[in-house]
C-alpha cells in the first residue's frame, strides 16, 4: 500500500517516523515520509520518499522571534500572523496532496490531519509518542504538566492545547475553504491513535477508547554509523558522560563551558558534548583531550557506550537511556509548557534519573551535586539495566506495524499487498 507519513517540529517529531516508515518499507509498502525541507537528508538515509514542506523549525527557534515564542509560549500570538500562518497554510496544503494520494495516512498532531480527516476517514490513523490529544483522568496533558494542576483537573488540561490552535485559526480556515471543506470541522471522527509509547514505564489510561494502542517504543538501528574518530575517542578510556540538550536553543545562568570543564577535572570524567541545535559555543572545551564535542550521532549506537547522560528529558532520548540500561540527569529546556518535565519526572519516580532540574533554574552547583549523585548511586544503574532488560523482551516496532495492517486490511489495495 502507498503509506503517507506526515509530521512536523524537531528532529524528534520525526525520527519516529522514519523508523516506522523504514519498517514498513521492509514489509513491501511504498512509504513517503513529508516533513520539514531541512531533514531531507535525514529521511532519505532511511530510504524513504520524501515530501517537503517549507517550515523550517530550526530556523524558526533560532531566531530572534523564535527564542521569544519558546520562552513565553502565551505572547507568542504576535509573531503568528507573520512567521507561522504560512508556514501552517504551506504545510496543510502538502500534507492533504500527499493523503489524497496515499491508501493509509500516519498522522502527529502537530501536523494537523484532523483538519481534513472528513474526506477520507478510513485511511486515517494518529501516530504519535507523546499523548497529548486524548483526556484521561490518569495524568495531566504531558504538554502542560509543568504547571502543577490538581489530580482532578487532569481532564482539563487537555482543552488547553486548544489555545495553541486558535492561534492557528485562520490559516487552518483559509486552507479548508480553498478545499471545498467548509468552516465546520467534523469533531466525532472515530480515528484510532497508536503511540509508540512502552507500558512498562508508562501504563495506557484505563480510560482510553479500545481503538487506542501503546504499542512499545519504536527502536531500530540506525542507517548511519558512528564515526571512525568518535569510535577512537570513545574506545581510548572509560567511557564518558554524555551531554546534550536536543533541537531547542537554550540559556543558562552560568558558564556552561566552565562548568563542563570543572566537572571533567572534579570527577575525572571523560565527557561527550551532541551539540544538536541547542549548544551554540563550546570553543573553550573542543581542544580538551577528555572532552570530545560532536554534533550528532545516532543515540541507540552511542549511548550503550556512555556511563551515563545529562539531557532535556524529551522522550526519545529518554526512551534510548532506557533501552542501553544508563541512568540520567534530566534538564528540561522547555519549562514549565512542553513534554519534557513529564517524561523527566516520570523517570525519577521510578528510579531511573536524578531529580530533574529545568535548565533555566539549574546552577553550576546544582550541576555539581547532580552529576555526583547521577555517577554514584548504584541502585541508578541498578533500575536502568532492570529496565533494558525489561525492553529487550518488547517489540513495539513489530506491533505496530500489526497494528497498522490489520486496521487498514479492508480496503482491496492493502489486501493485495499483504498477499505478496
Amino acid at each position: 500500500m502507498k503509506v503517507a507519513l506526515l509530521t512536523l517540529g524537531t528532529r524528534g517529531d520525526v525520527q519516529p517516523y522514519a523508523v516506522l516508515g523504514r519498517a514498513l518499507k521492509d514489509r513491501g509498502h511504498d512509504v513517503t515520509l513529508s516533513t520539514a525541507s531541512n531533514f531531507e537528508s535525514f529521511v532519505k538515509s532511511y530510504g524513504l520518499g520524501f515530501r517537503p514542506v517549507q517550515a523550517d523549525f530550526q530556523a524558526l527557534v533560532a531566531s530572534p522571534e523564535g527564542r521569544e515564542m519558546m520562552k513565553n509560549p502565551f505572547r507568542a500570538r504576535k509573531y503568528f500572523k507573520q512567521l507561522v500562518h504560512p508556514m501552517i497554510y504551506d504545510c496543510l496544503t502538502t500534507f492533504y496532496g500527499l493523503a489524497k494520494e496515499s491508501d493509509c495516512v500516519l498522522y502527529h498532531v502537530k501536523a494537523l490531519g484532523d483538519y481534513y480527516a472528513e474526506k477520507f476517514p478510513e485511511k486515517m490513523m494518529r501516530a504519535n509518542v507523546v499523548p497529548a490529544v486524548q483526556p484521561t483522568a490518569e495524568f495531566p496533558n504531558p504538554v502542560f504538566s509543568g504547571l502543577s494542576v490538581p489530580a482532578f483537573f487532569n481532564r482539563f488540561t487537555y482543552t488547553m492545547a486548544d489555545a495553541g490552535l486558535r492561534m492557528m485559526h485562520k490559516p487552518i480556515m483559509q486552507f479548508r475553504e480553498a478545499n471545498s471543506m467548509g468552516r465546520k470541522i467534523s469533531k466525532d471522527l472515530a480515528i484510532s491513535s497508536l503511540y509508540g509509547i512502552s507500558t512498562n514505564f508508562l501504563a495506557k489510561p484505563k480510560d482510553y477508547p479500545p481503538n487506542s494502542y501503546f504499542t512499545g517504543f519504536w527502536f531500530d538501528e540506525s542507517p548511519t554509523p558512528l564515526s571512525a574518530d568518535l569510535l577512537q575517542f570513545l574506545q581510548a578510556g572509560e567511557p564518558p558522560l554524555l551531554i546534550t540538550f536536543g533541537s531547542m536553543p537554550f540559556d543558562v545562568s552560568f558558564d556552561i563551558q566552565k562548568a563542563v570543564l570543572n566537572l571533567s577535572k572534579r570527577f575525572g570524567l571523560r565527557i561527550l558534548i551532541v551539540k544538536g541545535w541547542g549548544f551554540e559555543n563550546t570553543d573553550q572545551i573542543e581542544t580538551h583531550d577528555a572532552i570530545r564535542v560532536i554534533t550528532s550521532a545516532p543515540f541507540g549506537e552511542l549511548l550503550p557506550l556512555v556511563k551515563a547522560a545529562i539531557h532535556h528529558g524529551g522522550i526519545g532520548t529518554t526512551a534510548e537511556c532506557l533501552r542501553a540500561g544508563i541512568p540520567f540527569l534530566p534538564c528540561p529546556v522547555i519549562y514549565p509548557i512542553g513534554d519534557q518535565h513529564f517524561w523527566s519526572q516520570l523517570s525519577y519516580r521510578k528510579g531511573y534519573a536524578v531529580h530533574p532540574v529545568p535548565l533555566k533554574k539549574l546552577t553550576e552547583t546544582l550541576l555539581t551535586e547532580s552529576v555526583k549523585e547521577l555517577l554514584y548511586d548504584e541502585q541508578l544503574y541498578s533500575h536502568a539495566q532492570d529496565m533494558k532488560g525489561t525492553l529487550r523482551s518488547e517489540h513495539g516496532l513489530q506491533a505496530a506495524i500489526q497494528i497498522i495492517e490489520n486496521h487498514f486490511a479492508g480496503n482491496k489495495v492493502i489486501q493485495k499487498t499483504l498477499a505478496k
